[in-house]
């Protein structure tokens, strides 16, 4: 009999919400999938809007996965410095199928050693820190490069996870989730990167970031020391 397909999604404080339930609502719908959503502990974690979340699954807990996931948000941060944390990811990542990321958890990935010399992308605010990391940045909606896959900003996740569930199980398969939660992205505006957002918009945002953009400079060059 096939064992069931596992994906772990890390959860933690003040992550971006949708960096995760965007893969989980693909991952959670895979036929006969199991999905454990994991931390240090099985505490609620708040994500970095106020929303509340359940871990089930704790890393000493936590079985071998076919699917490791990191989403990103603010919260990042200390987990690039936790040595917790990453020694759960190395041991993961060495036994995975795939490992992936999501928006800036693509940095935890790189903190952790796992992304040197690897093909890899993350948010637009935060992917010139990839190259500090080990990684070979690229500008994409989704990055593969052997069997780690980078997604970026938060709703990319949706994307690589659907590609993901192509390759594992079926094109049919996916294309039938796909289908089933109705992903038909038809934004309202076309202001969703920085090549097509509004110069006054995407300044705005800059701005609104240079505080985090300031302290992560400072963050990377301490773990890209680190890594060196």
């Amino acid at each position: 009999m096939t064992e069931p397909l596992r994906f772990g999604l890390l959860l933690f404080p003040r992550l971006t919400q949708l960096d995760m339930t965007g893969p989980f609502e693909v991952f959670a719908r895979v036929p006969g999938a199991r999905v454990h959503l994991v931390w240090k502990t099985r505490d609620p974690v708040v994500s970095d809007t106020g929303l509340a979340m359940l871990p089930d699954t704790d890393f000493d807990s936590c079985p071998p996965l076919d699917v490791l996931c990191v989403p990103g948000g603010p919260g990042v941060a200390p987990l690039m410095e936790d040595e917790a944390v990453l020694a759960f990811l190395r041991a993961q990542a060495a036994r995975a199928r795939f490992v992936t990321s999501v928006c800036t958890g693509a940095l935890v990935l790189g903190a952790a050693g796992l992304l040197k010399g690897v093909r890899a992308t993350t948010h637009w605010a935060s992917h010139d820190f990839l190259a500090a990391l080990g990684a070979q940045p690229v500008q994409a909606r989704w990055v593969r490069d052997g069997r780690v896959v980078t997604g970026g900003g938060v709703t990319a996740g949706i994307d690589f996870a659907l590609a993901l569930v192509a390759e594992m199980l079926s094109p049919e398969a996916a294309q039938a989730i796909q289908l089933q939660i109705e992903y038909a992205p038809a934004p309202p505006f076309a202001a969703g990167s920085p090549e097509t957002a509004p110069p006054a918009v995407l300044a705005a945002a800059r701005a609104r970031g240079a505080g985090m953009r300031t302290e992560r400079e400072a963050l990377v060059a301490r773990v890209a020391a680190r890594l060196a």
